[in-house]
């Protein structure tokens, strides 16, 4: 099954759109976790912990490859990955690495990807244009998610500059939706911090997956959010939230504030999402999905 095919499964299953992004500090893992040398298995345990308590609430997963790099931790990254496939099927991975390098370069990034670590989904960077991303569309069906309106402050420095007429954030989102996307399996990074922007590039890209950061830690506004960035149907995003899950409890019930935070973001995007979609643009009525 492709990417695209994958998450509309998720979606539709999980009524959810929160993205749990899994960025694991050992300076800020919870004491009960114990330690190990490198911190890698400390850092799996952590995680395969995070992936239990929050699953029920998640559309996807979303580990960011520098915080296991840092402590020597890619092979219980490869762990972690396969375990959230054989523990939770269904529930895609994307592999948040932005990585832009062009030809036989990028081809290898491309199997680090999906080969090595069995990412549903990469992030990428655009800025060496499309022969840095052909290399991880080649024969796959996996997902690529193109850097476009990144949701820090430091973006505008390039994002917003005037490239003959429209902005750079919006060449890449028009680039992104139509040559660019030679397997219908690319998605675009925007953030939750300009709602503004990301209105424009859904208007821009219609249907195409957003992969959306910027709410929990960063500030980023869930309603703004939904009703900027949502299709008709409610649904085009996967809502990331990282350190305001992993975090919520220093403690041992840790793991029971995580889904209790991830319970609650899932739960405010569904209801944004909800008056999406029965409002004057929302197109439709919503449905009862039923609590689960």
């Amino acid at each position: 099954m492709s990417f695209v095919l994958s998450l509309e499964a998720a979606w539709q299953r999980s009524q959810s759109l929160l993205c749990v992004g899994l960025d694991p500090d050992p300076a800020r893992m919870p004491a009960s976790i114990g330690d190990s040398p490198d911190g890698g298995e400390a850092v799996l345990r952590f995680c395969r912990g995070i992936v239990d308590a929050t699953a029920r609430w998640a559309c996807a997963f979303k580990p960011q490859i520098a915080y296991f790099a840092a402590v020597r931790a890619e092979a219980q990254l490869e762990a972690l990955i396969d375990y959230v496939h054989d523990a939770h099927p269904g529930i895609p991975v994307v592999l948040d690495a932005k990585r832009g390098d062009i030809g036989a370069t990028a081809e290898q990034y491309a199997i680090e990807a999906f080969e090595r670590y069995g990412a549903d989904a990469v992030t990428v960077n655009p800025f060496m244009g499309f022969d840095s991303i052909e290399p991880y569309l080649r024969g796959r069906q996996r997902g690529v998610f193109v850097l476009c309106r990144t949701s820090n402050p430091g973006g505008s420095d390039l994002q917003a500059l005037d490239v003959g007429g429209e902005l750079l954030y919006e060449r890449v989102a028009r680039l992104a939706a139509g040559p660019w996307n030679t397997n219908g399996q690319l998605g675009l990074v925007v953030g939750a911090t300009f709602p503004d922007e990301l209105a424009r590039v859904r208007a821009l890209v219609g249907e195409m997956p957003l992969l959306v950061p910027g709410i929990g830690a960063q500030g980023g506004d869930i309603e703004k959010t939904v009703r900027a960035g949502a299709t008709a149907g409610g649904r085009g995003m996967l809502v990331n939230s990282s350190r305001a899950i992993l975090y919520a409890s220093p403690g041992a019930d840790w793991a029971e504030a995580a889904a209790a935070a991830a319970r609650e973001t899932r739960d405010a995007l569904r209801a944004a999402a909800v008056r999406h979609r029965i409002g004057p643009t929302g197109g439709g009525k919503s449905g009862g999905d039923g609590e689960t």
